[in-house]
């Protein structure tokens, strides 16, 4: 897939550059970012793990991530990824998103989740965009909902999270002939 960068009134979604690991380091070392992940970057070694992992998947195409900028001020606030990329299949997951704490409530994601999308049907021209999180992570759930996503079913014993608990995955879609219909009633401020 090409170089994607992407932008509305304030914020930019670019790839993920190396040097992104400084700004990074002020965010994603907060224990609570990670309690619903299968993963903890819980230190500098684990953070430049992620982040070269992340550059080595964009390079076999198996995901696209991305850091979330603030493009008032050019302040780094998380990162999202498209990832389960099918081309065949004509769907993609959107995911593996965090913000920082201060960032969180304040419409970022949605912002985010909106141009992601937007992307994925009027550009892409996928069939199908998918969403999960831990079946505990009520504000992940909630958010996911708010943007017009439909529910689809839960993974029991799904995935290992990193403190040791079996996570169960529930899943949701939007769809290419819901996306007008989501645009229009969800995301009419951005249109």
């Amino acid at each position: 897939m090409k170089k994607i960068i992407l932008g509305s009134g304030t914020i930019l979604l670019r790839p993920i550059l190396k040097e992104d690991i400084t700004p990074f380091r002020e965010i994603a070392l907060n224990d609570e970012i990670w309690k619903y992940y299968p993963f903890k970057i819980s230190n500098e070694k684990e953070l430049n793990d992620w982040v070269e992992q992340r550059l080595l998947l964009r390079g076999k195409n198996e995901r696209i991530p991305f850091t979330i900028i603030n493009k008032k001020n050019n302040i780094v606030m998380g990162s999202t990824s498209y990832l389960n990329i099918s081309d065949r299949d004509k769907r993609l997951e959107i995911g593996a998103t965090w913000l920082a704490k201060n960032y969180q409530g304040t419409g970022v994601n949605k912002t985010c989740k909106f141009l992601l999308i937007r992307f994925a049907f009027e550009e892409l021209n996928y069939e199908r965009v998918e969403l999960k999180t831990d079946v505990l992570n009520q504000q992940s759930r909630k958010a996911i909902l708010k943007i017009g996503a439909v529910e689809e079913g839960i993974l029991r014993s799904h995935i290992l999270i990193h403190d040791g608990r079996r996570r169960d995955t529930i899943y949701y879609s939007i769809l290419k002939n819901e996306w007008e219909d989501v645009k229009k009633n969800i995301f009419a401020e951005y249109c």
